[in-house]
């Protein structure tokens, strides 16, 4: 069933109201200058059309966003003053208050904190959606408080994620990829009885792996979910890696790489030995899956993809989704930093600017942050 979320249209004239605006602003930054500035606005251009219809209404508008992990504490690397240095240059006339996790009551979802940062206000949106899966503070309590509503970005990130999912245009292939089984085991069961083929990359294929009675030395491996996923491989939809690439035990890898040979193996892999890539069968039976859907679900990577050496399997993957006439829909995380890394991030349908949130919405079908803007009690 679709989410019907509430609009901020219904307002009409906002003339001497004072709007509240939950973003994520949670944007990289780099010393320049020998000062921290934005290196990637995307997420603050986004959402500037919607700052300029508010303020066309008559709005004064404020913006709130968490930025980095400061811990409830006042941490100065992680104030929002690069952030808020772009903001003015982008749409001046709205204004940014300080990082929210400043505050130990925004992760605590303190009502009182809550109740504190709505004060003074007329109306709430949440253009949030890499944030609603969080009951926070600032997502939960102000739709309890004042007329609130979800942002266009958010309401877009919603209704096309639940298409997907509703009414694909078959066949719909899922690529799930990652590192632990436990993290994403709960949305290949979703997917597994929704697409057609559910592939399965990255550390946690070696578990779907071990169910089919191959050695896996010592790759990643949840012996407390091997039912689950001898289960799900039973249902015939689920395609594995049929080889690895990887390394000898003990061998740097990922950013702290070093230049140990990479080995190859087969359908298994020997002792002493841990898989970090899915190897060139893999590769291309992917591919010719891949090449044959209409709609494709992606997220997570094949393998230790910051790693130059180990990158092949998650670059092959998503080569062949940016070079598929289906409608791609690529969930946030890992999956889109690799699309950014190989420069294919404009040759994709969609991509979702919330990793956790995306797969949350997949699984559970709602987000607490969107079950609150449906049960505010204002109009």
């Amino acid at each position: 069933m679709a989410l019907v979320l509430p609009s901020f249209e219904r307002w009409g004239s906002l003339v001497g109201k004072r709007v509240l605006v939950r973003v994520d602003f949670n944007t990289p930054v780099a010393l320049v200058d020998g000062r921290l500035e934005v290196t990637d606005d995307f997420r603050i251009r986004s959402t500037v059309p919607l700052f300029e219809e508010l303020l066309e209404l008559g709005a004064t508008v404020v913006a709130c966003t968490h930025f980095g992990r400061p811990k409830g504490k006042v941490v100065p690397e992680f104030s929002v003053d690069p952030v808020r240095r772009r903001l003015s240059e982008l749409c001046p006339r709205v204004s940014l208050l300080e990082n929210l996790r400043f505050n130990p009551g925004e992760e605590a979802n303190d009502r009182a904190f809550g109740e504190s940062l709505i004060a003074g206000f007329d109306y709430y949106i949440n253009e949030a959606f890499s944030a609603s899966h969080r009951a926070h503070a600032s997502i939960m309590v102000p739709p309890t408080l004042v007329p609130s509503a979800a942002g266009p970005n958010l309401q877009h990130e919603v209704s096309t994620l639940q298409s997907l999912l509703e009414n694909p245009v078959r066949p719909f292939v899922a690529i799930v990829g990652g590192a632990k089984v436990a993290d994403k085991l709960g949305i290949v069961e979703v997917l597994a009885r929704k697409a057609d083929t559910v592939i399965v990359g990255g550390g946690m294929a070696y578990t779907f792996e071990k169910t089919q009675g191959r050695t896996i030395g010592s790759s990643l491996f949840d012996e407390s979910h091997l039912a689950q996923c001898a289960e799900l491989m039973a249902g015939g939809n689920v395609l594995i890696p049929e080889d690895s690439r990887g390394l000898a035990d003990g061998a740097p890898f990922g950013t702290a790489g070093g230049d140990d040979p990479v080995v190859y193996f087969g359908a298994d892999i020997p002792d002493g030995y841990e898989g970090l890539d899915i190897g060139p069968k893999a590769v291309a039976s992917f591919q010719k899956v891949i090449g044959s859907a209409a709609t494709i679900l992606w997220n997570g990577p094949m393998g230790v993809f910051e790693d130059a050496r180990f990158s092949a399997g998650t670059e092959a993957v998503a080569r062949a989704v940016a070079a598929s006439s289906a409608v791609s829909v690529i969930g946030g995380g890992d999956s889109v930093a690799a699309l950014c890394e190989f420069g294919l991030e404009d040759q994709v349908s969609f991509v979702s600017t919330g990793g956790g949130a995306s797969l949350e919405l997949v699984e559970h079908g709602d987000l607490p942050g969107l079950a609150a803007l449906r049960e505010s009690p204002f109009p």
